[in-house]
Formats: structure tokens, sequence, C-alpha cells
């Protein structure tokens, strides 16, 4: 065995040849690493933790680090398994899945937003989350109120400017009750602000009362700095426009969609549109829905990005014929591919070459299994694995400490997870009776046409019931039994004559005869 010593005089030299490599050779090296090699790598040496921890080298690792796509599906209630936690899957660049079950993720929480690397979770609690899910670290904020009316996730929203380096919370305000049943529209009146480090929220005014529904229903993305989201706009030719509120200078603008008629079919249902961040441009995706079910998308799907360099002009990028397919957003993710439901089940992903594309089953890629789960609930970000830190930010008077204990999400995720494998035994025990069943019906069935097969027919019974009269006439009235007997003799051997096998083991049959002999009684 290797004594300590000779170990001790091994671990140091180590240190040493470490400690003789060139600062930027390392960094190079570390650059090429994934984050969770880069975490095991910061308790080797005082050198490499200090190489990893510095901001410079997080931004360049951030900068050359792939993207992925992160689909997160919330709480919801499924009908026939109960109430289904929230759960977060990774999407890597090869397009295979991976099911993040990380502690910062509870199981009541709802996704508001992401950036490099950090996620923004509403919670039903006074406080939102802002989690580096690749690290493990996890910010609790203050909301701007204890007790808001109407409040829910999609009105809130996350971002970062890149010149200012700053990280922004964006909620929108709903407008008083008052004010939205005499408008009789839901809106809101502005948007509070809050800036990871500062001491508190503040409020930025809208120019006008803008809706609250569009939100909702369209999403809100985050490009270069700035929050992109759509309002009803009834003046314009797609009855909609773009609003948009840069995180730096805190200011709204507005922006209009393309002059491109929209031809809507007579045979469809509304018009819906979404906002969506393609390639890192903004993006909007319109479509007819379904008459009768809204969550279905019927006819073409066109999509336009806005191009901020030639004076905010909108191009058209694609023109997607549906093939009468489900697409939940439609949700367009890194490299030109779009996620799309192909059945009742499965989550598939269709590349999507040139301009013009029809989608066609046979070349989908399945993704995942998403039952029982609606995916008409499912988001989609971009996202990125990054070494971002959130320890300067904990000290401003905003952050929050859990109220419960730390593992308590683990601890309810087991009880999830208990209340799923009691399901699944109940499932279990009733498929065992239902094959029990067929199973037994089955041998039921073959008994019953083994029998039916070995009666005599029609004849082979008139024939039975002459002779037993013949022999009934003459018959003694004070011995039935040896009547019954000669009885039974004379039908096996007439059977038998006639081709026909009956055993004495077809009770039924012989019990029926002599019951009937025995009760008195003619042929019949």
């Amino acid at each position: 065995m290797v004594s300590e010593k000779a170990k001790s005089n091994k671990r140091q030299k180590l240190e040493c040849i470490i400690s003789r490599l060139p600062r930027d050779l390392i960094e190079q090296v570390f650059l090429s690493l994934p984050v969770k090699t880069l975490l095991n790598c910061i308790g080797v040496c005082k050198q490499w933790r200090s190489i990893i921890r510095d901001p410079k080298f997080v931004t360049s690792h951030l900068q050359l680090a792939p993207h992925c796509a992160l689909l997160f599906f919330p709480r919801e209630l499924v009908s026939s398994c109960g109430l289904y936690p929230s759960e977060a899957i990774l999407i890597d660049e090869a397009w295979s899945q991976s099911t993040w079950d990380v502690p910062m993720i509870g199981p009541d929480d709802f996704l508001c937003g992401s950036s490099n690397g950090l996620v923004c979770l509403y919670t039903h609690t006074t406080t939102i989350k802002i989690a580096n899910l690749a690290t493990g670290e996890c910010l609790h904020l203050a909301k701007p109120a204890k007790n808001l009316t109407d409040d829910h996730f999609s009105f809130y929203s996350f971002g970062f400017h890149p010149l200012t380096k700053e990280y922004k919370v964006t909620h929108f305000l709903a407008s008083s009750r008052e004010t939205r049943i005499r408008a009789k529209v839901d809106s809101f009146d502005g948007v509070q602000v809050y800036t990871l480090g500062d001491e508190k929220w503040k409020y930025i005014g809208a120019p006008e009362a803008l809706s609250l529904n569009c939100v909702k229903n369209s999403g809100v993305v985050n490009v270069d700095g700035t929050m992109y989201w759509l309002t009803e706009d009834q003046g314009a030719s797609w009855h909609h426009a773009v609003m948009s509120f840069d995180l730096n200078k805190e200011s709204f603008g507005r922006i209009q969609l393309p002059t491109a008629a929209l031809e809507d079919s007579a045979f469809y249902g509304p018009r819906r549109y979404w906002i969506k961040e393609i390639d890192g441009k903004v993006c909007i995706a319109t479509c007819q829905t379904s008459d009768n079910q809204p969550i279905l998308l019927r006819g073409e799907i066109q999509i336009w990005a806005l191009d901020i360099n030639l004076e905010q002009k909108w191009i058209q990028k694609y023109i997607i014929q549906p093939s009468a397919q489900h697409i939940p957003g439609p949700n367009i993710v890194h490299r030109d591919k779009i996620v799309l439901q192909h059945d009742a089940r499965n989550l598939c992903s269709y590349e999507l070459h040139g301009k013009n594309v029809e989608v066609k089953l046979s070349n989908m890629e399945k993704l995942l299994d998403f039952s029982p789960r609606k995916p008409g609930s499912m988001q989609v970000y971009t996202f990125v694995k990054s070494l971002v830190r959130l320890d300067s930010y904990k000290k401003a008077s905003i952050v929050r400490r859990p109220k419960r204990k730390e593992g308590w999400e683990l601890k309810k995720w087991e009880a999830w997870e208990s209340q799923r494998r009691k399901i699944e035994d109940i499932w279990k025990k009733v498929l065992q009776s239902e094959q029990y069943s067929i199973v037994t019906t089955k041998n039921l069935c073959t008994t019953i046409n083994r029998l039916m097969q070995r009666l005599p027919d029609d004849e082979a019974l008139k024939c039975i019931g002459m002779k037993i009269d013949q022999m009934l006439h003459y018959l003694p009235e004070d011995c039935p039994n040896q009547a019954c007997d000669d009885v039974f003799r004379t039908a096996r051997s007439w059977l038998s004559d006639q081709g026909t096998s009956i055993s004495t083991a077809d009770a039924s049959f012989w019990f029926d005869l002599q019951h009937f002999l025995l009760g008195g009684g003619g042929a019949r």
C-alpha cells in the first residue's frame, strides 16, 4: 500500500507542475470544459479557483458555451393522474433530451424568463426566485407588493443588458379593478422594474393603457437589452403592434407590424399571434386556429423577423404548412427547428429547410413523450449553462431568506413521487385484473365450444326421444331407476352406432335427461 507520505509527495509534485503552467494556457483549456467540470476544478488549487471565478473568464466561457433548448412544463392538474409538478427538460445541441430535476425549481414554480444561464421563477409566495440551474445558486427576491390582485406569472419577465451588464426583473402592473371593469378589458398602466443588487423596485409609467391579455396570450421576449411584447392596435393592418421597453433607458417604444395583408379562410377560426426570439432576433408568428379547438392551428404559419439595422424593417422568414398538426406556440428554438405535437402524446422536432416549408410526418424526429401533460402550457427558452454568480447581489435589502428549510423541495418531490407510485400500483392491479378476466373468458369460450361440438344434433335428439317413448310405454311403474339405466344404455348404444361420442363426463346433458325421465313426460 502507498503510504500517506508518498501520497503527499505526489500531490506536491502535481501542484508544482500545475503552478508552472502558463495562466493563458490554463484559461484556454478551461474555456472548452463544461460548467460541471469547472465547478469540480475550483477546489483543486487557488490558482484554478482564481481563474474560474474571474468575471472576464466567466464572460468568455459564456460566449463560447453551446446553446440549448429548455422545455418547461408548469404544474398542472391531469384528470387521470392528479396534480403533476413543474418539470424542466433540457434539449442539447444533438437534440437529445434529459430531464433536469434541480432543487431550485420547486414543484409549484413557474418560469418567467431566462438569460445567460439564469432563470426567473414565479412562486405563489411573497417572493420570486433568480437561480443559476448549473451552479445551484438561488436568490429569493421580495415581490413589488405582498397582495397583488389577479397576479400571474406571465406578468413577470427577466432580461440582461449587454452594455450596462445589469440583470433586470420587470413586472406588468395591472390597472385597478375599477379601471378594468370600466374599460371592459384587462390592461396595465406601467412597469415595475428591479435591477439585481438594488434596494427596491421602481415604477415606470406607460404612455397609455396597454393590453394585458396580449401579454398572457402572446408572450414576452428579451433581445439585446430590450423587452418586446404585443398589444392591441385596431387601427393597424394586423390589429396589433409591438411594444418595446429598453432596459437601459427604461423607456417605452412602439413598432408597427408588417403591412402585408393576411388572407383568412372562412373555414377556419380566429387568427392568433405570438412573439418569439429566433436566431437572436424578434419574430412574429401568426396563424389561424381551429374553429372548434382554438389550440389547434389551421392554414399556413407566417413568421416575420424584425431587422433593427434596416430601420426596423420586417422580413418574412418562414411560411410553414403544418399538415394539420398542433404546434404549441409555435416554439422555434436554435438551429432552425420547430417543435410540434405529432399525436396525443409525442413531441417532435422538424428542421426548416428554406423559406417555404411543408411539414411531413416522415421527416419528424421524436423528442419525448410528454403525456399526460398538455403541450399548450409548455414553454421553450434558449438556454446556456453558465458560471454567472449571484453572491454579489445577496446583500441587497430586497433579498429574502426562504422560510422553509433547505431541501424542502426535494421532500415535496418525494411526496409527488410517492403519490405517483401509488397510482401506478393501482393501475397495475387493474391491468392484472383485466388480463385475468380476458384469460378466464377465453378458457370459458373454449370449453363451451368443445361441449357444443360433442352434443347431439336435432335429428339425434329426435331419435333418442322416440326410443325413450317406446321403452317408457312398456316400463313397470315400480322400477323407475332400472328404467333410467336401460334408457341411458340404449341412448349410448344408439349414439355409438351414429358415430357420436358423449361420455358420462357430460354431466349436464345426462342430468337433464334423467330429470326429464324421473319427472315424467314425453319426448321433446
